[in-house]
């Protein structure tokens, strides 16, 4: 989304929530009736982000509850980024779902979000009526940046705690820290089965240079639920934002709202 598109985009109530441990996380919250929905962000990004601010723009037209929020280290949050962990981030969904939600909710995790969504549901199954995953990327962080390491670079991970790799989405590299990987280590999900039964859907693009496509069909292997849906778009790249990208998103999420809503009001 353009600067001028989200100077244009009505946002909801903006808030601070404090954990226990005195950490803020920045938040933005609109009321409305349930399913709710939540949004995750993804790796180095932040709740401002263009599927976001759409998601929050369909909640408001349909009067759902939802919360944006930007997770440790991330965006208005407190917190260094290279202190973030898988863990952490995680522990933050569950205290924004346990304090910022009521009743029944939606995750929608883009990317590492939607590792996050996945860790969320399974501390929170209860609460957790259905899932929407964009290029969802569990296990990242062991699959995708300790097993591309170079032997030079894991050397220096295990010397240093900690390594520089380039962001090809900026000009500067950003740190990856030996408490990253070894956290990651403790929460992967592509090992066994995932025990979440609610509805789920996951659209991941093709030409993802990021998160391989296969990573969303090797998902739904692993969970056990019967209601998964996959959608793989040959055209489209990982960060899912272009228009066409957009309107697909918010009509997969309309259909699975409107499956929730059906399932809750009985």
């Amino acid at each position: 989304m353009m600067q001028n598109e989200k100077a244009a985009h009505a946002a909801g109530t903006a808030g601070i929530l404090t954990r226990a441990d005195g950490t803020t996380i920045a938040y933005s919250k609109l009321a409305g009736k349930n399913p709710g929905i939540v949004f995750l962000h993804g790796f180095k990004s932040d709740k401002s982000g263009g599927k976001a601010l759409a998601v929050e723009d369909f909640c408001g037209e349909r009067g759902q509850a939802f919360v944006r929020f930007d997770a440790f280290g991330h965006g208005e949050s407190a917190g260094r980024f290279e202190d973030g962990t898988i863990g952490r981030w995680a522990d933050d969904a569950v205290a924004v779902l346990d304090r910022l939600t009521e009743g029944p909710q939606i995750l929608v995790g883009s990317s590492m979000g939607g590792w996050l969504m996945l860790l969320a549901a399974l501390a929170r199954r209860p609460r957790v009526a259905g899932l929407l995953g964009l290029a969802a990327a569990p296990d990242f962080t062991e699959e995708l940046i300790f097993d591309a390491f170079s032997p030079e670079q894991k050397q220096t991970l295990l010397r240093d705690g900690r390594v520089l790799i380039d962001d090809c989405y900026a000009e500067e590299p950003y740190p990856v820290s030996r408490r990253l990987i070894e956290d990651g280590r403790q929460h992967l999900l592509l090992h066994g089965p995932i025990n979440l039964t609610c509805p789920i859907r996951l659209i991941h693009g093709q030409k993802d240079e990021d998160v391989p496509w296969r990573t969303a069909l090797r998902l739904q292997e692993h969970l056990i639920s019967d209601d998964i849906e996959v959608t793989l778009v040959k055209s489209s790249g990982h960060r899912l934002s272009e228009p066409a990208d957009i309107a697909r998103m918010l009509d997969v999420l309309e259909s699975l709202l409107r499956k929730v809503e059906a399932a809750t009001s009985r």
